[in-house]
């Protein structure tokens, strides 16, 4: 009886350890706040391009709320659109970069890029969908999927164009989440190009500081005290070119905004300035261009 009673206590006695194992295992998943923008060739009005176009509206509404059915949070675009107030006192070349500045001013982790392609035929009509996701803090690209209605005797583009997306949606969320994922844990990835002028008295073999290290030794330690996680690769130095072939830079700053490649810039001017050197600095994409005077 005594054994009976050991056996039969014995699965409660071990369940308690066993359960916390399988909680620990379980890992929280940080979604980003995304912003599904219009794809607009070099020269056209986003605004003249959705005003005229109802389709492409109607497209931009069934991407984001694919999105919205699978629990991402968005920021409305057109929403944006229509509420900015300072279209009317802009000029030519601000108009035309109306959609940069709706995207930068968000409050949005990725923005996704998307085109519509009518192909109209005998054999019926068919619309093909881009997506294209952008980290907007680096402008690297995070995933890309062509979605394809299908041909269909039926006028309804925007019917069709909500058929391309489903056909996409899942793959195209499933990559970006995976990748976001990435930069959440290990940093997001950029260039960084560091070079002078013809006129600098200085190269990557000038002595500074108290220790006289060498300029590309001080750049070196610059970078494994200021990367994430102190993550970064050197692809070549000589001496007057230094090319960083991938840093990782913070998501999010101390203030929970989007970490950008400018402000890694401005880090990297306070670390010129102690030695004395005056830099440009140039941001372009995910690529970082320093030149020292």
């Amino acid at each position: 009886m005594r054994k009976f009673i050991n056996l039969f206590l014995l699965p409660f006695i071990i369940s308690p350890i066993i359960f916390p194992l399988h909680v620990k295992a379980e890992q929280v998943t940080v979604q980003p706040k995304i912003m599904v923008v219009p794809f607009v060739k070099d020269g056209e009005d986003i605004r003249t391009v959705l005003e005229e176009d109802a389709d492409k509206r109607i497209v931009l509404t069934k991407v984001k709320e694919a999105f919205d059915s699978r629990g991402f949070t968005t920021v409305d675009f057109l929403g944006k659109l229509k509420a900015s107030s300072i279209q009317s006192g802009m000029s030519e070349e601000q108009q035309s970069d109306l959609k940069s500045m709706i995207i930068a001013s968000s409050g949005a982790d990725i923005y996704v890029d998307t085109e519509m392609i009518i192909n109209r035929s005998s054999s019926g009509n068919a619309v093909k969908v881009i997506l294209t996701a952008y980290d907007i803090s680096t402008g690297g690209s995070l995933s890309n999927k062509v979605g394809d209605s299908g041909k269909f005797y039926t006028e309804d583009l925007g019917r069709l164009g909500s058929k391309a997306i489903e056909s996409c949606a899942d793959d195209f969320l499933n990559v970006m989440q995976m990748k976001f994922n990435d930069m959440v844990q290990n940093g997001k990835s950029l260039n960084m190009t560091i070079g002078f002028d013809e006129e600098s008295k200085f190269n990557m073999n000038s002595e500074m500081g108290d220790e006289m290290l060498t300029l590309a030794d001080l750049i070196e330690i610059w970078l494994e005290e200021n990367a994430h996680q102190g993550n970064f690769h050197i692809q070549g130095t000589t001496a007057t070119k230094m090319i960083v072939d991938d840093v990782r830079i913070p998501l999010k700053d101390s203030k929970g905004n989007n970490f950008t490649v400018a402000a890694f810039g401005r880090e990297f001017v306070k670390f010129a300035r102690k030695y004395g050197l005056k830099i440009t600095r140039n941001v372009v994409n995910n690529s970082l261009i320093i030149t020292i005077s």
